[in-house]
């Protein structure tokens, strides 16, 4: 029998195009405008050193999924296979900004004597270092990442996508939408309205797109009466066409500064790491949609597009995007990629991105990624057996403990700077709460992984995940005390940091007991138990 000729552009390619593109163009202008307002970094010199080469990731990407998608369509004989998105990291581009380019930018100024673009190019190098070492420990993980995938269970891989969902796509987000309410609420409405409420709108403009016009009309038209103030940029788009300065990256003077960057490491690999998950997560949610794609393939894609970045000057490391299902259910094929490929790659490339950064505001651009959210979150319970619900709840919980991380050192800097006595037990609080935050996504699969090991009934396989737990703890994989999450030796932690560490680590070994001994106490008891629940949610 013939196979079908793949269908590899259609109407929901459009829709999909936009949304992916504006994901990308807003994880661009997060990189550039939070260097800008919290660190004083120059933004002539990040969009014509460092946005080029990180755009240039994307498209090498995004380009490379776009002929896997006609691979797997051969292979399957099916016409309707999505492309895989890949854009920029999200995690990693709040952690390169405040953990590794806003630090190296401040230890140009205060101890290396630089100034501007000499501090702003010795961090550029130092951010391409980073990358360079993140794309190369991803490209040595791939060849185990089939493995990990058919290992965790489903609830552990997808409970974790539904907690990064909910809080890293969704809320934040969400937060900054609320800057400009009138415009954010009026882009999140016509998003929801066409994307979740599938209702057309007047001549079939693509929803995202539509919302792009009509807030985005109704932000400039706000800003000339005054109901709103744009924040002055302090460039003219027009200096950030045809830049040809991040050229100057094939010199390779960058490697001079590869043994400073080592200091940077304990924060870069984690964020490696979570992006090698993530990959495993998003081929999991790709096959949950209906498309089989090989997790090695995923995530050596991703390497090789985060090599290519820093080796073209990119800062900020690419990354599958979880949002798959939500992009199938637009319609989407492998059309959305290459575009997106084209439009990111020549934006970084000709310099039209200054345009986008000045014109686009970004409580328009934000309610793309709400969506997102909220589509992934949806569909990591649709996919999962109906036992292991519980298991996926349970991985948000971490992430809800970054979510409050983020709130409270806030809130401690303005209590520190206010009243020091205040300290006390709001600093023990403060500590507790960042130690269940760091690495929350491998958390968040542990936990979830544990939780479905439980309801499953197979406690020792509970006990490896929290053994497993345990000594990640004991490096600073996860529940890291120090600042940006950096991993550790314990041998060189401080006495009350190793003390908190240690009580993580020996409580995981302590439960982990505790399944193992039930394990082989009640084991056989429970495998006799006859449990028609359980059957019939292993045919959900």
């Amino acid at each position: 029998m013939k196979s079908e000729r793949y269908q590899w552009a259609g109407p929901g390619d459009v829709n999909a195009f936009f949304g992916l593109m504006l994901d990308n163009v807003a994880g661009l202008l997060l990189t550039v405008s939070l260097l800008a307002t919290v660190f004083e970094f120059p933004t002539g010199f990040a969009l014509r050193y460092m946005v080029p080469g990180t755009a240039i990731g994307v498209f090498a990407g995004d380009l490379i999924f776009f002929f896997t998608a006609f691979w797997l369509a051969r292979k399957t004989g099916r016409k309707d296979i999505t492309a895989m998105p890949l854009g920029l990291d999200t995690p990693s581009t709040f952690g390169m900004v405040f953990f590794v380019l806003g630090p190296s930018f401040n230890h140009a100024r205060t101890n290396l004597g630089l100034e501007g673009d000499a501090a702003a190019s010795y961090t550029w190098q130092i951010g391409i270092c980073s990358i360079f070492i993140s794309g190369v420990f991803k490209l040595a993980c791939a060849s185990g990442s089939n493995w990990i995938r058919r290992v965790i269970p489903r609830a552990g891989l997808l409970g974790s996508l539904a907690a990064i969902a909910l809080v890293l796509i969704s809320f934040l987000p969400l937060v900054e939408i609320f800057h400009a309410p009138v415009v954010g609420f009026v882009a999140l409405a016509i998003i929801l309205t066409t994307l979740v409420g599938r209702v057309p709108l007047p001549g079939r403009i693509p929803g995202a797109l539509g919302a792009l016009l009509v807030a985005g009309g109704l932000y400039h038209i706000m800003n000339a009466a005054g109901f709103v103030h744009a924040v002055d940029s302090g460039i003219k788009p027009a200096e950030a066409l045809l830049p040809t300065e991040w050229l100057t990256v094939f010199r390779f003077e960058w490697t001079a500064v590869l043994s400073d960057s080592i200091r940077y490491l304990p924060v870069v690999l984690p964020f490696a790491l979570a992006t090698v998950v993530g990959g495993i997560d998003c081929t999991e949610s790709a096959a949950a949609a209906g498309d089989e794609y090989d997790t090695g393939w995923v995530v050596g894609t991703e390497a090789i597009a985060t090599l290519v970045a820093a080796i073209c000057g990119g800062v900020i490391q690419t990354t599958p995007y979880i949002g798959h299902p939500a992009y199938k259910a637009m319609g989407g094929r492998a059309a959305y990629t290459l575009a997106t490929a084209l439009f990111i790659g020549s934006a970084g490339v000709l310099g039209y991105f200054g345009y986008l950064y000045v014109i686009i505001p970004k409580p328009v651009v934000f309610p793309i990624l709400v969506f997102i959210g909220l589509e992934i979150t949806a569909q990591s319970f649709h996919a999962t057996p109906k036992r292991h619900y519980p298991a996926v709840a349970i991985a948000c919980v971490p992430a809800l403990a970054y979510l409050a991380f983020i709130s409270m050192d806030k809130v401690l800097g303005t209590v520190a700077a206010g009243d020091v006595t205040k300290l006390g037990h709001l600093q023990n609080e403060f500590m507790i709460i960042q130690m269940l935050s760091a690495g929350f996504i491998m958390t968040s699969v542990i936990w979830a992984s544990s939780l479905a090991a439980i309801v499953d009934r197979r406690l020792n396989r509970a006990a490896i995940y929290f053994a497993i737990a345990a000594l990640l703890t004991i490096f600073g994989v996860i529940h890291s005390p120090l600042p940006g999450a950096a991993a550790f030796f314990p041998w060189n932690l401080p006495a009350e940091s190793f003390d908190k560490v240690a009580r993580f680590a020996v409580g995981y070994l302590a439960s982990a007991a505790v399944f193992y001994a039930l394990h082989v106490t009640v084991g056989t008891q429970m495998d006799s138990i006859d449990d028609e629940s359980l059957k019939e949610a292993s045919h959900a």
